[in-house]
C-alpha cells in the first residue's frame, strides 16, 4: 500500500503542474470530505490487496467487479442519478458474467480458507468502493479530479507507513521496480477514474469497468501461466457485451424522423 501511494503521487504531481494547478490545487475548503473519502479508499486498497493475495488475479478481479451493479442502485437514490434501462441492464449483465467467472471456485471441491479470506476480503473491498465512489462524485462538485487523487495518495502512503514497526520486508531490486510500477501506474489510473467520474455520472460509468477482467484473464495467463476455464471465457464475454451495450447502445437505436 505504501509504495502504491506514495509512488503514485508522482504523476498526480505532474499532472496538476501540465494542468498549472500545482501548488494551488491543494488548497481545500473540505478537508474532513478529503479525510472521509481517503479512509474509504485505502480501506478499499487494503481489501483489494488481500484478495489479490489469496486468490488468481481473474478470479479477485470478478468479485472486486460486483461493486459496478451496487453502484447503480447507490447512485439513483443518494445522487439522485437516474440511470436509463440500457444501463441496468448492461450493469446487472456485467455482475452475471462476474458471477459465471466466480461460481466454479465458490462450489468447487477445494474450496478451502484461504479462498474464503479473498472472497470475503473481495466483497468488503466492493462495498467500500461503491461508497468511495459516490464520495468522489460529491467531492468533484468543488474539487479538482487531481486534488482528490493527491489528498487520497497521500493520505494512503501516510496511512500505511505506520505499519513500518510490524513486520516490512526489504524487497529485491526486482521487486522495487515492481512496486514502483504499481505506484506509476496506480497514479495513472486514479487520475483516469477521478476525471471520469467527475464528468460523467458513476451509474452510467459502472458497465465499462468491467473491461477491466479481460486485462485480469490476460495478465493471468502470459505473467502466471493460468489458462482461463470455459466459465472465465463465457464471463468475460457477458462482460465486455454489457459494457459495449452502453458504449454504443445510443448509436444503434435508430431515431425517429422529425
Amino acid at each position: 500500500m505504501f509504495w502504491r501511494s506514495a509512488v503514485a503521487l508522482i504523476p498526480i504531481v505532474i499532472y496538476l503542474m501540465i494542468l498549472g494547478q500545482f501548488p494551488a490545487a491543494l488548497k481545500t475548503a473540505i478537508p474532513m470530505g478529503h479525510f472521509q473519502r481517503s479512509l474509504m479508499g485505502c480501506s478499499s486498497m487494503f481489501f483489494s490487496f488481500v484478495s489479490i493475495a489469496y486468490l488468481p488475479l481473474a478470479l479477485a478481479s470478478a468479485i472486486g467487479y460486483i461493486s459496478p451493479i451496487m453502484v447503480v442502485p447507490a447512485a439513483a437514490i443518494i445522487l439522485r442519478e437516474r440511470p436509463g434501462l440500457l444501463v441496468a441492464l448492461a450493469a446487472l449483465a456485467g455482475f452475471a458474467g462476474a458471477l459465471v467467472m466466480l461460481w466454479p471456485a465458490l462450489t468447487g471441491p477445494t474450496l478451502d480458507i484461504g479462498t474464503l479470506i479473498g472472497v470475503g476480503a473481495g466483497f468488503a473491498m466492493a462495498l467500500t468502493t461503491v461508497i468511495t465512489k459516490i464520495q468522489v462524485k460529491n467531492l468533484t462538485a468543488t474539487e479538482p479530479p487531481a486534488t482528490i487523487a493527491f489528498y487520497f495518495a497521500l493520505f494512503c502512503a501516510l496511512v500505511s507507513l505506520a505499519s513500518f514497526p510490524f513486520g516490512w520486508i526489504t524487497p529485491s531490486w526486482s521487486v522495487m521496480g515492481w512496486l514502483a510500477g504499481a505506484g506509476i501506474l496506480g497514479g495513472l489510473a486514479h487520475i483516469a477514474l477521478t476525471e471520469a467520474v467527475a464528468r460523467a455520472p458513476v451509474s452510467a460509468l459502472a458497465p465499462f469497468e468491467y473491461t477491466g477482467l479481460i486485462w485480469a484473464l490476460g495478465l493471468d495467463l502470459v505473467v502466471f501461466s493460468h489458462v482461463p476455464s470455459t466459465h472465465g471465457l463465457v464471463g468475460t464475454a457477458m462482460i465486455v457485451a454489457a459494457a459495449a451495450a452502453v458504449a454504443f447502445g445510443d448509436k444503434l437505436v435508430p431515431r425517429k424522423a422529425a
